[in-house]
């Protein structure tokens, strides 16, 4: 996919912790032609050697930007319709309509996302089915089901 291009989807990490889980992310991102949205801080580091040490040796086919807050995410991507993963939500994945062009937001490994984001617009919060047992899913799986759940909807990558 080339950078010009408008990207399939739109997925945003709000504070990601690992940078294992947001290399797969971005692998994923790749993969289906979805951006990537870092929103800082991050738990580690964005350079080179940090990157090849996580495993993103494929960075520079990535489409990617980081920002330093949700605020200018949201406004950039005002005209969007924004889907918020969280355990909190009533609403299963599978009852939403994914279209190109969708924002997939993601909280932190260790956080999720704050209360303010999830009380913002509840209809928006989706989860993915789960025994109680399980506190939570890694951050990548859950990113990787989703943005498949969207490309199924979409009948495929274009």
């Amino acid at each position: 996919m080339s950078s010009s291009s408008e990207p399939l989807m739109h997925v945003v990490l709000y504070q990601p912790d690992i940078p294992q889980n947001t290399g797969n992310i971005g692998r994923t991102c790749v993969a289906v032609g979805a951006k990537l949205w870092l929103v800082r801080p991050l738990g580690f580091k964005l350079d080179a050697k940090h990157l090849r040490r996580a495993g993103m040796d494929y960075w520079q086919h990535l489409n990617w930007e980081a920002v330093d807050s949700l605020q200018e995410v949201q406004e950039r991507l005002s005209d969007r319709t924004w889907w918020k993963l969280t355990k909190f939500a009533t609403r299963l994945l599978w009852d939403a309509e994914f279209e190109p062009g969708h924002v997939l937001l993601f909280g932190s490994e260790s956080n999720g996302l704050p209360p303010s984001v999830r009380d913002a617009s509840p209809e928006c919060n989706l989860k993915l089915p789960m025994y109680e047992e399980v506190r939570s899913l890694n951050l990548a799986s859950t990113a990787n089901t989703v943005m498949y759940e969207a490309v199924r909807q979409f009948g495929g990558l274009p």
